[in-house]
Formats: structure tokens, C-alpha cells, sequence
């Protein structure tokens, strides 16, 4: 009886240890590096011959679908390179397969873990009836040295407003906010992924919004026109 029940436990024991390795699915975690704040999505599933692949995603940078160079998994731990991004990751599983815990390297090690996503990340947003600051608007930041337009997006959903951002004179397009948020005639729209807050203010007749761009702890005046 003591052997049959031994035999149960271990047996158990190895479908536990079985299912806690099925690292398939999506994972979410963010990388905080200072002020910016990535938040990145991890896609690991297998290829026709049971070998893991993967993919990343930076959400707030708008890059989806990163291929990642090469993937193992030894013993819980799971190893990761990114060289589009010269990019590492090292990391270990919990025992139930639920949190990856580890460090992101690129230039610099930061920690970085992941847990197992509840849901799809959610990037696309129906529209719904434009706000009366929707559209696009335009001001230049000047710190004195170098100016740079800056452009942002607006736009009323379902889930309330979204902005992106260019910056033409960097070539970056569509970076998309982390958050609108109005309060009456206040307008703060953040983008962790660089790091970055706009606070303004909208003018009466809703032609300008002027306000403050802060990044990197320094703050620079920032007029929004039509």
C-alpha cells in the first residue's frame, strides 16, 4: 500500500512538473529604465518540431512582432536573444509556470519579469464620437541649441482619449501615449516609452493648448496649435 501510494505522489509530481514546464503563451511584463517605462509582451510557442520560438513586443514603442534570434529553456530557466535590439534576457520560472522572473540586458542590466498575460494586450481602439480637441496638433520644442517639432495625435475611442506622437525632425512616427487624460480644460498626455509628460492647458476657443514638455527631469515649454 505504501509503495502503491508512493508511486501515486511521484507520479504526480511529474505531471505537476510537466504542466509548470509548458511555457507556451503570452507573457507581460515592464522594463523600468529611469523615467521611461517599456511595457513588453512576450510570445513563445513552438514550430512544427516541438522547438520553442518566439516573439516581443514593445508596446509603447509600437514595435510588434520582434523576432527573437534564438530561445532554450534548461531546467526553469529560460534564455533569450534579440540581437535586431542587441538584446538579452535571462530568467527562471516559478513552479507553477506562472511568473519568469530575471534581467534584460542591453547596454545595461535591468530587471525585468513577466507574468502570464489574462488577457491580449489590447493596441487598437474603435473610434467613437470626436471630442473637440480630436485631430492634430503641432508645436516646436526649443531648448535653447536645438528645436524639434513635435506632433500629437488625438483621438476620441471607445475607451476614451489616445494620442500618439511624431517627433519629424528624429524620424519617429506613431509612438504611442501611455495616457490622455482631460480634466475639463487640462490636457496631460504621458509617453513612458521615452520617458516624457505634456501638461497644458486649452485655450477657449480651442485653437492652442499651452503647456510644459518634461523629460529626463527638465521641462520645456511647449505651445500646441491646430
Amino acid at each position: 500500500m505504501k509503495r502503491n501510494f508512493l508511486l501515486a505522489a511521484l507520479t504526480l509530481f511529474i505531471a505537476g512538473f510537466a504542466s509548470a514546464q509548458d511555457v507556451t503563451g503570452d507573457w507581460q511584463g515592464t522594463l523600468h529604465a529611469g523615467a521611461v517605462e517599456l511595457r513588453l509582451v512576450l510570445h513563445i510557442s513552438k514550430d512544427g518540431s516541438g522547438a520553442l520560438k518566439a516573439t516581443l513586443d514593445s508596446v509603447d514603442q509600437a514595435a510588434n512582432g520582434i523576432p527573437v534570434t534564438s530561445i532554450s529553456l534548461k531546467d526553469s530557466r529560460l534564455s533569450l536573444a534579440v540581437d535586431s535590439v542587441h538584446g538579452t534576457y535571462e530568467g527562471k520560472f516559478s513552479t507553477d509556470a506562472s511568473m519568469l522572473t530575471g534581467t534584460w540586458t542591453q547596454g545595461q542590466p535591468l530587471p525585468l519579469d513577466f507574468k502570464r498575460a489574462t488577457a491580449p494586450v489590447k493596441t487598437e481602439h474603435k473610434p467613437a464620437k470626436p471630442s473637440d480637441i480630436d485631430g492634430a496638433w503641432l508645436g516646436t520644442l526649443d531648448s535653447g541649441t536645438t528645436e524639434l517639432r513635435i506632433v500629437f495625435h488625438i483621438i476620441n475611442t471607445e475607451d476614451g482619449l489616445m494620442a500618439t506622437m511624431d517627433s519629424p525632425d528624429q524620424n519617429m512616427k506613431g509612438l504611442p501615449a501611455s495616457s490622455v487624460t482631460r480634466s475639463g480644460m487640462s490636457l496631460k498626455i504621458e509617453a513612458k516609452g521615452i520617458g516624457g509628460t505634456y501638461e497644458g492647458k486649452i485655450s477657449a476657443d480651442l485653437s492652442t493648448i499651452a503647456g510644459t514638455w518634461t523629460q529626463g527631469g527638465g521641462n520645456v515649454p511647449l505651445v500646441l496649435k491646430r
